[in-house]
């Protein structure tokens, strides 16, 4: 009842007030996002809209910063060209320039639009309609069955009188994972980025996804999201604080911008952990929940320099007292004299030049001075903080549209671990962060490379480095659903560094052809080689994966990890 009330509490609040004209957020895709991001770069200077570090992005946000580029002289090439259109007819109900008509729209009425299947728009209601589809078929050696994947479904976006915006995704899939893929989920119990799960033919799975959101301002400088979704925080290939590796979840998000400040609030409910039945498949019974408050401020340094300071907690039990959206969180805690899992941080970007990019994230999870600082004793189980490093180059080495990215991320042993039950930092059984969870160091680079306007080329080659607990009964630090406090961690309070447990060392390497037909429709090629050793293998595990694959206005899938 009380939930209840808080809801229609809210949603009276910000009804209340006067709102304005905007969109719906784009759902977060690395490859549809970089294309945005990397003008920014290019120039040198802070997005002059919105700030990148909390995604995703509203549309009508999107088609502003459109509209700045169109007007400027970074688009240069023929693929600049091509991207600054693709983007501004997938958001042309906000664009101010003129946008494309199809030439042959299917009965007058379907595909009016390059990127609507059907749309309708007066003064009152607007309307998308769009089939999401992703058909991919691939080969691994070793392995008998026919590795694919088959999704259908339809994702709607549009608003009501110009005031509020909504969107909603839903998708019935069948899928059989590369072997890796299918370890993990075996391992975990859990689809990583999806819920609830059943067999599909043995060694695949099927799964129903779903995601959805409603969004609008109360002012001119604060917006409100609430859904069912991903959030993504940073500027990386991988986020330490929130990323989008775990399953869909409800939040509510408050966004304020003034000046040079960007706050966000963010409260959700995860799911604490999933029953199985004796096969080992999730039951249909009530699951444990927990709660999830996060906020971080943005503040813009200059022209080209941003700095977010965050604070997130996860708790057991619903509380009243996280709804303030400026309190500070531990002092909350102290005050209430809970134990609830608090972590702190901050991550930046700098466009020190045109077309580089530095950034970074830093997450702390548990803080004893002189431990910290190895002056009570080194590597303590509560020195637990991990570190992300990474630069971006766009148009390297003066060749258009050619994209480089490094990236180095660790995290100390125990860190999102907790000793309390349900509040780990996961949701679904999977990490709320870095997919590895813990106990691990890891190198990306990534080039991408778009030598024609329809072609779109993505090389990824990572290193990892990490330790795994030799059972279930033992803890390392790396597995975050395992309780930190358990009497067989591994080493005790000192003595504990990263790799710590059973040794494992994987190199991954993915080349990805994308061409894209029409727009929002692509014909993909991939091909994975994937290494990996470890101190209980006798020899090194090796394997690759061919595939290719259709898809309609769905994220390419990736398996880098």
């Amino acid at each position: 009842m009380k939930y209840k009330l808080l809801f229609a509490s809210l949603m009276l609040l910000f009804f209340s007030g006067e709102t304005f004209a905007q969109g719906a957020y784009i759902p977060y895709n690395r490859d549809y996002y970089h294309l945005i991001e990397r003008y920014e770069i290019l120039e040198g200077k802070n997005n002059p809209i919105f700030h990148t570090g909390f995604k995703p992005y509203r549309r009508d946000q999107v088609a502003a910063f459109l509209d700045t580029l169109a007007a400027g002289n970074l688009i240069q090439s023929s693929a600049d060209r091509f991207n600054l259109n693709y983007l501004s007819n997938d958001n042309w109900e906000f664009i101010d320039r003129e946008t494309e008509n199809s030439k042959n729209p299917i009965f007058g009425n379907i595909y009016k639009r390059p990127s609507d299947f059907f749309h309708y728009r007066d003064s009152i209601f607007d309307f998308h309609i769009n089939p999401v589809i992703y058909l991919s078929g691939g080969i691994e050696p070793g392995q008998e069955k026919f590795r694919l994947r088959n999704s259908r479904g339809l994702e709607f976006r549009g608003s009501i009188d110009r005031k509020v915006s909504f969107y909603t995704y839903f998708t019935t899939t069948q899928t059989i994972f590369p072997s890796w893929v299918k370890d993990y989920v075996e391992q975990s119990g859990a689809v990583p980025g999806e819920g609830f799960w059943k067999r599909y033919e043995g060694e695949g799975y099927g799964h129903f996804s779903a995601m959805g959101h409603i969004n609008f301002d109360v002012s001119k400088s604060i917006q409100v999201q609430f859904g069912h979704d991903r959030n993504f925080v940073g500027e990386g290939y991988r986020s330490l604080i929130i990323s989008d590796f775990s399953n869909p979840y409800v939040f509510v998000k408050l966004n304020t911008k003034i000046w040079k400040f960007n706050f966000t609030n963010l409260w959700s409910q995860k799911t604490a952990d999933v029953t199985y039945d004796f096969a080992g498949r999730p039951t249909d019974d009530r699951y444990p929940q927990k709660w999830f408050s996060h906020h971080r401020l943005g503040i813009n340094i200059g022209k080209n320099f941003n700095v977010g300071v965050f604070e997130s907690i996860m708790k057991n039990e619903f509380d009243w007292n996280y709804l303030n959206p400026i309190i500070f969180y531990r002092w909350i805690e102290h005050q209430l004299g809970t134990p609830d899992k608090v972590m702190l941080g901050t991550d930046f970007k700098w466009n020190f030049t045109p077309g580089m990019q530095l950034y970074g994230q830093f997450v702390l999870d548990e803080f004893v001075f002189g431990e910290f600082f190895g002056i009570d004793g080194d590597n303590s189980i509560r020195n637990k903080h991990g570190l992300q490093a990474g630069y971006k180059y766009v148009n390297a080495f003066k060749i258009n549209n050619l994209d480089l990215q490094l990236e180095y991320n660790q995290v100390r042993p125990y860190t999102y671990q907790e000793k309390f039950e349900n509040q780990s930092f996961t949701n679904y059984r999977t990490p709320l962060a870095h997919p590895l969870g813990a106990n691990f160091r890891e190198f990306v680079a990534i080039m991408r490379y778009q030598p024609l306007p329809r072609l779109f080329t993505n090389i990824t080659a990572m290193y990892q480095y990490f330790g795994e607990d030799p059972s279930e009964d033992v803890n390392f630090g790396k597995n975050v659903l395992k309780n930190r406090m358990s009497p067989n961690t591994g080493i005790g309070l000192f003595g504990n560094v990263i790799g710590q447990g059973i040794e494992n060392k994987v190199f991954m390497a993915n080349l990805n052809l994308s061409y894209m037909i029409r727009q929002n429709v692509f014909l993909d090629f991939s091909h994975t080689f994937r290494r990996q050793t470890a101190q209980d293998l006798l020899e090194p595990n090796s394997t690759g994966f061919t595939q290719a694959s259709l898809r309609i206005n769905m994220i390419r899938n990736d398996f880098n990890y």
